[in-house]
């Protein structure tokens, strides 16, 4: 981690804060994973409502994403980090506030049938969706800030290190969470969680956010709503997101039907062994590849780790025992370990300060969209072709995401070769230090 020595205090001072800040967003995130579908359970919900209520994080971070995206360009990425980290602070004190409401259902008339409504549910649904902004608001920020503090020479290395934050909160914050709740109950897993985004703020509050230069992007982007979502069909998003929704519907599969796929085998697993394996890959991958990206391309690792996240997939669809599930576990986590900061690094290739906060969150989109679907979609396919099937399913699309990229990663099929298999120039990486250059 040589690179740390390379900065001056001040820069060095303001990555620590921004790594702690994020071990607290997402450990505060993740504490509640264990515990919140059980207490909805004890508010009465059944398991269908427990699941839409799990879902309406999906319509948040969707909803808030294009708005929070333009905030971190236009007012900055400190602001719209405070968003997401009040989100975090604020959401588990709204769960737990809805144990005081009486419990009432309303009986809603559509024609011949009547839907009996629990207003204790749609209670937890709106607290989940603005539970759901803090991703939307907090990781395009937090990525962007990462960006803007990385030489352009070893930006992936940065990346690699500072996201090494995702892994570790999201080990630390279930255990936590877990421990609390079997120790004191919810009120104190509950309260502890948003206490860690009261530190978290307290941190972000001490950041010295460096001024943006005031050129403005080669891409323009508009300001307007409707010219926003135009960029997603522009040549240096448009592949990255498309390989993002394929590994979104992958990966919500494998967060969402784990747990149903190990029971179907019937193995006395503790499948939080799995995501403890995926955690720990995804750990070592970034701390080695980010660094290996900024000497040898982005476009060959990015190719390598769809191609490996097939092959978990694959294990998956394969697995017959606990060692295999574990070995499946491992692989994804590599896979994912690599994938998500090289997209990262991409992004901030393909962006100048101006406009990064709108590259990253439209870049996300596909993959806040994958995992939003794979829920009810694959739901539906695994009661007519089981578990095992919807996995060997999962790994044909980020298969395809594979050869997606290397076909259409750069502006032809000649480049786009060139880019993801060998050392080829991206000609959508944004030359700062030559502004007018447009290779749209």
């Amino acid at each position: 981690m040589t690179i740390f020595s390379t900065f001056n205090p001040s820069v060095r001072s303001n990555l620590v804060i921004l790594f702690a800040a994020g071990l607290c967003f997402w450990a505060g995130l993740a504490g509640l994973l264990p515990t919140l579908p059980l207490f909805i359970s004890t508010l009465g919900g059944s398991g269908q409502q427990i699941g839409i209520v799990m879902a309406s994080f999906a319509v948040g971070l969707l909803v808030a994403r294009p708005t929070l995206s333009r905030l971190a360009d236009d007012r900055g990425r400190k602001f719209v980090m405070v968003i997401g980290l009040s989100a975090i602070a604020i959401a588990p004190f709204g769960y737990l506030l809805v144990q005081l409401l009486p419990h009432l259902t309303v009986p809603i008339a559509f024609g011949q049938r009547t839907l009996t409504v629990d207003l204790s549910i749609l209670s937890l649904m709106a607290i989940r969706a603005f539970h759901g902004l803090s991703i939307a608001a907090f990781v395009v920020a937090y990525s962007a800030l990462v960006v803007d503090l990385a030489p352009a020479d070893r930006r992936g290395e940065l990346i690699g290190y500072m996201t090494l934050v995702n892994p570790i909160g999201m080990a630390l914050g279930p255990a936590l969470g877990g421990f609390l709740y079997e120790a004191s109950g919810f009120v104190t897993a509950f309260l502890v969680m948003g206490i860690l985004g009261l530190v978290g703020l307290l941190l972000v509050s001490q950041l010295d956010e460096p001024p943006r230069p005031s050129f403005d992007s080669p891409y323009q982007s508009s300001k307007k709503p409707e010219m926003f979502w135009g960029l997603l069909w522009t040549g240096r998003i448009r592949t990255p997101a498309l390989v993002l929704l394929l590994v979104g519907l992958a990966f919500g599969t494998l967060s969402t039907f784990v747990p149903l796929y190990v029971q179907e085998t019937g193995l006395a697993l503790n499948v939080g062994l799995i995501y403890a394996a995926s955690a720990m890959a995804s750990f070592s991958s970034r701390l080695v590849v980010g660094r290996a990206s900024d000497r040898y391309g982005r476009g060959r690792f990015i190719t390598a780790s769809l191609a490996i996240y097939s092959l978990a997939m694959g294990l998956f669809w394969l697995a017959e025992s606990a060692p295999a599930f574990l070995l499946a576990g491992l692989v994804q986590g590599f896979a994912a370990g690599t994938l998500i900061p090289m997209i990262a690094a991409l992004m901030g290739d393909r962006s100048s300060p101006s406009d990064r906060g709108r590259t990253f969150g439209l870049a996300m989109v596909g993959f806040d969209v994958g995992i939003a679907l794979a829920g009810p979609v694959f739901g539906t396919i695994a009661d007519g072709i089981g578990y095992r099937g919807i996995f060997g399913l999962a790994g044909v699309m980020t298969l395809a995401g594979v050869l997606i990229f290397i076909t259409t990663s750069s502006k032809d099929l000649r480049h786009s070769l060139q880019f993801s298999l060998a050392h080829g120039r991206d000609v959508y990486a944004v030359d700062l230090a030559s502004v007018a250059q447009d290779p749209l």
